[in-house]
């Protein structure tokens, strides 16, 4: 019989936000605050993380770190310590940023049906809140001691990709990033939420139950207003291929994409988010949502079908309610009204549904 795993805590901060973590570190019941040692010397979030990381106490199995600007249930280490029984060796992340590859690949599998899904290896690994076997954590100290990089997520995934075994991300995002100041020089990239938030009650069974989606066949994203897709899943990080380069590798065509924007895409609604947005965008969110709906329907039918109750659906919901926020450029998110967020949220449901109507009714291609 496996013996129970044994997790232990930390969360990691900075002098100034000292107090913010200790509220949160006590909200949580976790006893250890790794606080950076060398605040003047500029920001490194990595150079805390190995504080953090260091205080992996004897006889845990698991560490786990939370950043100190998340909100989080009070039940979070219950809920990490079902998921480590669950994977007791892998690197678990339980907040995935909503405008990043990895946030996209969240919200395919949230669609498909799953509860889990394996991170973009070319991709940053999100820290906010991270647990990690502590054989893992032994080799990631000593490999992160050599490196000259300030972003810990981006050391991780360096670390994490030779083992060809990225980290398992929860699709429900119970951890949420609040505020829009970073110490670590992230305040660039705006207002930063998960990409699919639910609440606890709802995420349980998820993370209880939820199968692991490890890999699409191609991932559509957006980036400043503009689509994407990954076609490679080769460990090395690569560039940005622009949706119509990369068209190819999905079996669609330009052709058969037009034909459904003219058939099925809400003109009014593409015209009120191109007044307020831009054209460009307008035309990028649908035919991004279109392939999203598309993509997560050939994952649930290789799977047999994805998860139909209730909390799956709350899941897909929110999952859809991040998208057109998380598409826009950093600098036009806070403009957004409720309103225009809704307006956006039924524009890419619209999409996702024609997308995924694609593998059962050829005839709407065009």
């Amino acid at each position: 019989m496996t013996a129970a795993p044994r997790i232990s805590a930390s969360v990691m901060t900075h002098p100034v936000r000292r107090v913010q973590a200790e509220e949160l570190a006590a909200h949580l019941g976790v006893g250890n605050l790794a606080v950076d040692p060398r605040p003047d010397e500029g920001p490194s979030a990595l150079r805390t993380a190995l504080v953090a990381w260091g205080q992996a106490e004897p006889g845990a199995t698991h560490h786990l770190m939370v950043q100190d600007d998340v909100a989080a249930p009070a039940a979070l280490l219950d809920l990490v310590a079902g998921a480590v029984r669950r994977f007791p060796e892998d690197a678990l992340v339980f907040y995935t940023n909503w405008h990043a590859r990895n946030g996209a690949l969240s919200r395919l599998a949230a669609l498909a049906g799953a509860g889990w899904v394996r991170g973009v290896p070319q991709e940053f690994t999100p820290t906010l809140a991270v647990c990690l076997p502590v054989d893992l954590v032994t080799g990631y100290r000593r490999f992160a001691g050599r490196s000259g990089e300030r972003h810990d997520d981006e050391v991780l995934s360096a670390f994490l990709r030779p083992r060809g075994r990225m980290a398992l991300l929860a699709v429900p995002g119970v951890v949420e990033h609040i505020g829009t100041s970073s110490i670590n020089g992230h305040a660039a990239q705006g207002v930063r939420r998960a990409a699919c938030p639910l609440d606890e009650a709802d995420a349980r069974p998820l993370l209880a139950e939820g199968w692991v989606l490890e890999r699409p066949d191609w991932l559509p994203y957006m980036r400043n207003g503009e689509g994407y897709l990954q076609v490679s899943w080769e460990p090395e990080p690569t560039g940005h291929l622009p949706w119509r380069e990369a068209l190819p590798h999905t079996g669609l065509t330009e052709a058969e994409l037009d034909g459904l924007v003219r058939a099925h895409r809400p003109a009014e609604d593409a015209a009120r988010i191109g007044r307020a947005f831009g054209p460009r965008y307008a035309d990028e969110l649908w035919l991004h949502a279109l392939l999203l709906g598309a993509q997560a329907e050939a994952a649930a039918r290789r799977r047999g079908g994805g998860t139909a109750g209730p909390e799956h659906e709350r899941l897909r919901s929110r999952a859809v309610s991040t998208l057109g926020m998380a598409s826009l450029p950093a600098e036009r998110r806070p403009e957004v009204t409720p309103e225009q967020a809704a307006l956006l949220t039924g524009y890419a449901w619209s999409a996702i549904r024609c997308g995924s109507r694609l593998l059962s009714d050829p005839g709407r291609r065009g």
